[in-house]
């Protein structure tokens, strides 16, 4: 199984990668993109392009895009870290997908938000692979959907807004949707993996734990390998 792997920022790439074995390699892509290869040392025969390609959905698609069309992938992972919602994915929880929204795409209205698959020109949500029920199981993760939005919640009327219109709501970043509408476009399933750093809600950096999601996202990507060798059994 060939994996494709695209984060925001170097440090989740970087997180990602310890969690890998074997690197193998890497390659330049247009656009300034490098991809790192991982695989085959922990006895799978899983490979995994790890890719950084930027803040927010726009980036994280031209990215996904341009990785997809330079290589055949099996599957392709939006991940690195994010917010949580209280108290379904608390710090340092690791959220799967179930569901891949997002959730600014549409209008305002004088009668409330409209998605744009209300306003009929769009879509605002993709379908994760059926792999990631299994896989959320195997990573001891919460499965639930991510929102992808473009600015990050920082008050806690934001966040009831998005918890009524989003009831299950896991998680919140800012690429995932992006990364799926390449994934679409090109044919290949998609997923979401979230390290939780930070509750949704008013913002409070100096309550933030990066350092402590960043090392959850390794040790997931840690079990991904030989939980992805089990599932293609």
């Amino acid at each position: 199984m060939h994996v494709l792997v695209v984060t925001a920022v170097q440090a989740e790439a970087d997180a990602v990668a310890a969690g890998l074995v074997s690197a193998v390699g890497g390659t330049s892509l247009p656009g300034g993109y490098v991809l790192s290869r991982y695989g085959g040392g922990d006895g799978t025969t899983v490979t995994v392009d790890v890719l950084a390609g930027g803040v927010g959905p726009a980036a994280a698609a031209a990215a996904a895009a341009t990785a997809l069309t330079a290589a055949a992938y099996d599957l392709v992972v939006s991940a690195g870290i994010g917010g949580g919602f209280a108290p379904t994915a608390p710090l340092g929880a690791i959220v799967v997908a179930d569901a891949i929204i997002a959730a600014d795409l549409g209008a305002d209205t004088p009668d409330g938000y409209l998605t744009v698959d209300q306003l009929g020109f769009g879509r605002s949500a993709h379908a994760p692979s059926p792999l990631s029920a299994p896989l959320a199981k195997a990573l001891d993760a919460v499965h639930g959907p991510v929102l992808t939005v473009s600015t990050v919640t920082g008050t806690a009327a934001r966040a009831a807004e998005l918890t009524a219109r989003h009831p299950r709501a896991a998680g919140e970043a800012m690429e995932g949707f992006g990364v799926a509408e390449a994934a679409a476009a090109h044919g290949v399933p998609v997923m979401e993996i979230r390290a939780v750093s930070n509750a949704v809600g008013p913002r409070d950096r100096a309550a933030w734990r990066i350092g402590e999601a960043l090392e959850a996202l390794r040790n997931a990507f840690a079990r991904l390998g030989p939980a992805l060798e089990e599932e293609a059994r």
